[in-house]
């Protein structure tokens, strides 16, 4: 059993598209799911921080394993 409720995989999309799946994907979630999130651009890391900021959900978990970045969201 897997630790997150719906995953979105964002490999190969550029800023700002893995922020918008994103946001759109917590949209249609309750709040305390977590949506596990997959992007391939460096610049993701900056921005899920930024994102989680500004929207109230918390950014449970964020690491990199061979060129791809890895996050857990928990929408608020």
């Amino acid at each position: 059993m897997a630790d997150f409720d719906q995953e979105l995989d964002a490999s190969g999309l550029n800023c700002p598209l893995p922020i918008l799946r994103a946001k759109k994907a917590l949209g249609g979630m309750s709040a305390g799911q977590v949506l596990h999130i997959i992007a391939t651009d460096p610049g993701a890391v900056k921005d899920f921080e930024a994102f989680a900021k500004q929207t109230g959900n918390e950014l449970t978990e964020s690491h990199e394993d061979g060129g791809k970045f890895y996050f857990l969201m928990k929408k608020g």
